[in-house]
């Protein structure tokens, strides 16, 4: 049995969750159910950052603290876990002062100890979307291209991190794959962008302009900036760091695959095993926005269609490596195609043919059934190895495609032949098992021998 440390990045808590969020949960659950069906001993971590400027501003505009704002969207990101069927052990909150703070401020300590914190006074670009100061480089015609804003020019004196000192390290790290990075593409992206030359980074900011943070080890005019904040929950499990995987977006890359490692590297810890890097969702092609009034709450999502509709969508049309897209005609097609008409419907053909034979399960399955539900199995392992989660999907309904084909060429139900029933019974089983990390509520229906309709149609 080996550990398997997995977390997801914590979500930013100014507003309620969306499917954004949804989809990272969901992915980083499949992969630790799946690395628990292995025997491996997995601790998957989640969580909420919660400070910042954008909650100060948004808890002003609404008329409360920054710390009810935080209490009331942290409760709605924890609740996910019910909502979405998630199998996280621990949910870490970056206002937890017991949990959280000191582990941020030991952080701290072992950057200055290693001599990479100085303070100087800085002027820069500082993008109020993204609460940090950018460069010219990250703007298209001097505006943002995330946020379609123009940065403010500030002064201020501040901590910096020496991230330069680390820079071709973490890069010889991704290029032997010691420091693996999932697709391919984004490796590229990040070795592209530190061949360009890396700068020293802000660590801190004045309390007067970020009051809503940790304050800084011994100088309490400084707060403590997102990055040893926020990057550090991480660590909140020291028995299990590091981590073999961190599943984030691409918007956070380079925090990620450059910043964090060479805090690390400077803290002197071991580094995470492995990034997996997933794309944005658009709703019907769009960016999803509060302007535009597409933005999907998952909770409805779920209320509407069912957890396990929810979650297959989001494993199966999505490849964990690019942008994907929503649309309720989509989820309907895959709904109606894939669940209602694949799965559902050959569960209960084979359920329906068991009870009208009186078929025993005991019976030995055929050598060509066993040898296809071999090759899926060693397919879909492969795939998932690769955190290929949509391509492992695919291979699996190929198993209820063989299924629906099988009963179809045998017709049971004509021939009385009780051995071909038994087959689509071993197969059904086979399926029921391979589903658990992706449809745990349908996968337990089927192996308590209960289905009854799994996808009604819609």
């Amino acid at each position: 049995m080996s550990k398997f440390y997995i977390t997801t990045s914590i979500a930013y808590v100014n507003g309620a969750p969306h499917i954004g969020f949804a989809l990272e949960s969901i992915q980083t659950d499949a992969i630790a159910r799946y690395r628990r069906q292995q025997d491996d001993q997995v601790f998957f971590l989640t969580g909420t950052d919660e400070h910042g400027a954008k909650i100060t501003r948004t808890a002003e505009e609404l008329k409360i603290t920054p710390q009810e704002l935080t209490d009331i969207n942290a409760a709605k990101f924890k609740a996910l876990k019910e909502v979405l069927n998630l199998s996280w052990n621990d949910f870490i909150r970056t206002t937890d002062q017991e949990k959280h703070w000191p582990n941020v401020v030991n952080l701290w300590h072992k950057l200055e100890a290693s001599g990479d914190i100085y303070k100087k006074t800085y002027r820069g670009l500082y993008c109020v979307g993204h609460e940090a100061f950018v460069t010219e480089k990250d703007l298209i015609d001097g505006v943002c291209k995330d946020h379609q804003s123009k940065p403010e020019i500030v002064e201020e004196e501040n901590y910096f991190f020496r991230l330069s000192k680390y820079a071709d390290q973490v890069k010889n790290l991704i290029e032997s794959n010691e420091l693996k990075i999932y697709p391919q593409t984004r490796a590229n992206e990040i070795l592209s962008f530190i061949k360009q030359g890396i700068e020293d980074i802000s660590f801190s900011r004045p309390q007067k302009d970020l009051s809503w943070g940790i304050p800084v080890p011994g100088d309490d005019t400084q707060t403590i900036y997102v990055w040893c904040d926020a990057l550090s929950n991480y660590l909140s499990q020291p028995d299990q760091w590091p981590a073999e995987l961190h599943v984030i977006g691409k918007d956070i890359l380079r925090f990620h695959t450059l910043f964090w490692p060479a805090m690390l590297l400077s803290a002197k810890l071991p580094l995470p095993k492995a990034i997996l890097v997933h794309g944005h969702i658009t709703v019907d092609n769009q960016k999803m926005s509060k302007s535009l009034g597409n933005v999907i709450d998952p909770v409805e999502l779920v209320q509407k269609y069912g957890v396990d509709a929810v979650r297959y969508y989001f494993l199966r049309e999505i490849s964990p490596f690019n942008d994907g897209d929503f649309s309720y005609q989509k989820f309907e097609e895959r709904y109606n195609g894939d669940l209602a008409n694949g799965l559902g419907n050959f569960v209960s053909r084979v359920f329906a043919l068991q009870k009208r034979l009186e078929v025993s399960v005991d019976d030995k399955t055929s050598d060509d059934v066993s040898s296809f539900i071999k090759r899926v199995k060693e397919q879909m392992s492969a795939r998932m190895d690769q955190y290929r989660l949509n391509e492992a999907l695919e291979t699996l309904w190929e198993l209820i495609s063989y299924g629906d084909k099988y009963i179809n060429e045998k017709k049971p139900w004509e021939t009385g032949d009780k051995n071909a029933v038994a087959n689509a019974r071993e197969l059904v089983d086979q399926v029921a098992e391979l589903l658990k990390p992706f449809l745990p509520e349908t996968s337990e229906k089927i192996i308590k021998g209960e289905p009854g309709t799994l996808f009604p149609r819609l």
